[in-house]
């Protein structure tokens, strides 16, 4: 007989179950996690409301219609170039030093003639602009 004790292996614990599980945890908390979206510019947004204010009387009205005619305080250009435009504005300028402009386009004219118009303003220098709309009694167009 033979009582001398058998050589047994050294005891062995398989991490690879334990590894699986925290690479599943670390993927789980990286989908999970919500990054704070911060903006590089700070700016501070402006308030409106839907009151009706007063029209100013130097201010400049500048019409667009569907035919592609401009109107400047109501009297037809002979046509859109810029240098017309450009002349009939300079005229209306020149009692105020850079008013406001009130642009009234009709809804279907073509955004070419809006953008256009806008270039033409920015060659005057004229940088306070409004857009005239009209509130809508539903929800229909």
């Amino acid at each position: 007989m033979n009582f001398k004790p058998k050589n047994r292996d050294e005891f062995s614990l398989d991490i690879t179950p334990l590894i699986d599980v925290v690479f599943l945890l670390l993927i789980f908390f990286m989908v999970s996690t919500t990054f704070k979206d911060e903006s590089e510019i700070n700016i501070t947004l402006p308030n409106a409301s839907n009151e009706i204010v007063d029209e100013k009387p130097n201010a400049i009205n500048i019409g667009l219609d569907l035919e592609g005619n401009i109107y400047v305080n109501g009297k037809k250009l002979n046509n859109s170039e810029f240098e017309t435009i450009k002349a009939a504005l300079n005229s209306e300028i020149k009692n105020s030093e850079k008013p406001p402009v009130i642009i009234s386009a009709d809804a279907d004219v073509k955004y070419q003639s809006v953008i256009y118009l806008l270039d033409t303003l920015r060659h005057l220098d004229l940088v306070k602009i409004t857009y005239a709309t009209q509130i809508l009694k539903d929800n229909k167009k």
